[in-house]
């Protein structure tokens, strides 16, 4: 019987606590990620460029890290908390993208989904 219990409990306390991403917002983001990656478009992170394999592969683990901790639960949550600033200084990502002048990466994240959210429903 205590084990039933604690199982139980076990299953009761991680449904509670935990929060499942919804699938449309796991697609959305692996949608900006793949954006990112096929992109031509350079990522500054903490004052060095890379490029846009890299910059995604970097963005992936973070996803999986603040996904992991429950620490999103929308598209715009991710971009907010890990698209858009470095986590170790606080300082903005930037996107820079052929002769273009760098936007800060939450804005050209945004701009981003609006653009897929518009296509998928058209």
């Amino acid at each position: 019987m205590k084990k039933i219990l604690l199982a139980l409990l076990f299953t009761c306390s991680t449904n509670v606590f935990a929060t499942m991403i919804a699938p449309s917002t796991q697609q959305e983001i692996q949608y900006l990620l793949k954006a990112l990656e096929s992109s031509d478009c350079k990522f500054n992170r903490n004052g060095s460029w890379y490029g846009a394999t890299e910059a995604s592969a970097h963005l992936q683990k973070k996803y999986k890290y603040l996904a992991d901790h429950n620490y999103i639960s929308t598209t715009e949550s991710f971009i907010d908390i890990g698209a858009s600033k470095s986590s170790a200084s606080g300082k903005a990502y930037e996107v820079k993208c052929g002769d273009s002048k760098p936007v800060e990466s939450k804005q050209w994240f945004i701009n981003t989904l609006k653009t897929y959210r518009t296509e998928k429903h058209d």
